[in-house]
């Protein structure tokens, strides 16, 4: 009876090989686990699609929107790849990414371990091209304000009021920062956008280009640039630079929270808060140049996801049942929930996590995880896997090296469920193996159907069993025969 128990464990139980790395001390703990089945992601659950506006601190380009995908479970240096990758970054360059919220930097995400989950769907992100080799580094915020409709060019300064992105530069606490350095870095950034029309040219022209420019900058599908505004290479903007840029009144809160003017005296030194990442520079802006330059590209930042924006590409290829598999033993961070406790750091770490498979069962027992959970919503997912009837071959995702005898399997049964979170229907397709047919079970009604029916989107539970090969009396350590070569399913 004792080796019957085990018999029936080792056909239907597999085994783990879970690896945990600390971030901090790089402690790795192994432990294997055994597991009756794998519960694998769809793909729609393992990434995110994530859109960030990218503005170039040198002012050789507009803000650009860029969409890229990313891990779900991932970090912010997976977001910060991907944007790499996506704007071209150049290698004297890297990004500085952060969470603005009314107009002002509310995160600087400059931990690359950071996780994205601590990141919504309606949060706002921009990230900043700075330069990679800058040493004891700060940053000035520069926030944008206008006047309120309807206050008095007298009013106080209650009477502005923050718009758009903010735009950042880095500096060196090293240097020595002057406020004509701080009029030149504004008049840098600030200059892709100025308007390139001619002082004669009619009032429909700037409405034209300001609302040109709001349509393509919320599209940030693509990674465009905002249109509307001139190029560096327009010969027109030195000729304007220095009208426009003397009525641009610069700001500096200091660590008294008290603002100091600094258009005039540009040989002062300015002092930079030594307790804080940023110091804040507000730049305020008369309706005059309002009307010479083109902020709408930063008047609204997109948000991380719209629901309903992402443009509706028809996947070329079903998803595959391995890429579901290579998913589940993708390395991740554990959410923020589920932290480990390191041994050697003696705390608790959002350690990196790795499955491997190391022995698989004789029947292997397959459940795609096709209800979503999250805080604000529960849904189904209805994407169609593409799985293997035959040949679901794991023999290169096995970690276990020993183990020489190839990993094949075949299909020989499957649940279905029908319907959504509320209700819904299970039924059953099998094969009964001596008859080498497929029957369809569907409460009391049974009917035979072709092996080409079996797939659908309906596919929930996924039961394969071992095949043998022709060389191979033992595999996993498991005489065939303890195998489901001794399974015999009955009409």
């Amino acid at each position: 009876m004792f080796d019957s128990c085990i018999d029936e464990l080792l056909i239907l139980q597999g085994q783990y090989k879970s690896t945990l790395v600390c971030p901090v001390c790089n402690k790795v703990s192994v432990t294997f686990d055994p597991f009756m089945y794998l519960s694998l992601p769809l793909q729609s659950t393992i990434t995110r699609t994530m859109t960030v506006t990218v503005f170039a601190c040198d002012g050789n380009a507009l803000p650009t929107a860029f969409t890229v995908t990313v891990p779900k479970q991932g970090r912010c240096r997976d977001l910060i790849q991907a944007l790499s990758n996506a704007c071209s970054l150049k290698p004297s360059e890297k990004l500085l990414l952060v969470e603005v919220h009314h107009n002002t930097v509310q995160r600087f995400l400059e931990d690359p371990l950071v996780s994205l989950s601590t990141i919504k769907d309606d949060d706002h992100l921009a990230a900043y091209r700075i330069p990679k080799l800058l040493k004891n580094t700060k940053y000035l915020q520069f926030i944008l304000r206008r006047r309120e409709q309807g206050a008095s060019s007298n009013q106080t300064a209650s009477g502005w009021k923050s718009f758009g992105a903010p735009l950042v530069s880095a500096i060196s606490c090293d240097d020595v920062i002057t406020r004509g350095d701080v009029q030149a870095m504004v008049r840098r950034m600030l200059s892709p956008f100025q308007r390139t029309q001619s002082p004669g040219s009619a009032d429909v022209s700037d409405s034209s280009i300001s609302a040109a420019a709001s349509e393509h900058c919320n599209d940030s599908g693509s990674g465009k640039a905002c249109p509307g505004s001139n190029n560096m290479e327009n010969n027109d903007v030195d000729s304007t630079k220095a009208t426009t840029f003397e009525e641009l009144q610069l700001q500096l809160v200091d660590e008294s929270n008290v603002c100091i003017d600094l258009v005039d005296g540009e040989h002062k030194s300015i002092k930079i808060s030594s307790s804080s990442t940023s110091t804040i520079v507000y730049i305020d802006w008369s309706q005059k140049l309002l009307e010479s330059y083109d902020t709408h590209c930063i008047e609204n930042l997109s948000e991380v996801f719209k629901y309903g924006h992402v443009a509706k590409k028809a996947r070329n290829e079903p998803l595959s049942l391995y890429t579901c598999l290579e998913a589940f033993l993708r390395e991740e961070p554990l959410v923020p929930e589920d932290m480990w406790f390191c041994p050697q750091c003696k705390e608790r770490r959002q350690a990196s996590k790795k499955l491997d498979l190391w022995r698989l069962p004789e029947v292997l027992v397959i459940h795609l995880k096709r209800f979503s959970y999250s805080r604000s919503m529960k849904h189904k997912l209805e994407t169609f896997v593409n799985f293997p009837i035959h040949d679901f071959d794991l023999t290169n995702y096995i970690a276990n090296k020993n183990n020489s005898q190839r990993q094949l399997y075949e299909l020989y049964a499957l649940t279905n469920h029908y319907g959504g979170m509320g209700s819904g229907h299970y039924t059953a397709h099998i094969k009964l193996l001596d008859e080498n047919r497929w029957y369809n079970f569907d409460d009391s009604h049974i009917s035979q159907i072709n092996e080409e029916d079996v797939k659908s989107a309906a596919a929930y539970v996924l039961f394969y069993r071992r095949v043998r090969t022709e060389d191979a009396s033992v595999s996993n350590g498991v005489p065939s025969s303890a195998g489901v070569d001794n399974i015999h399913l009955q009409k």
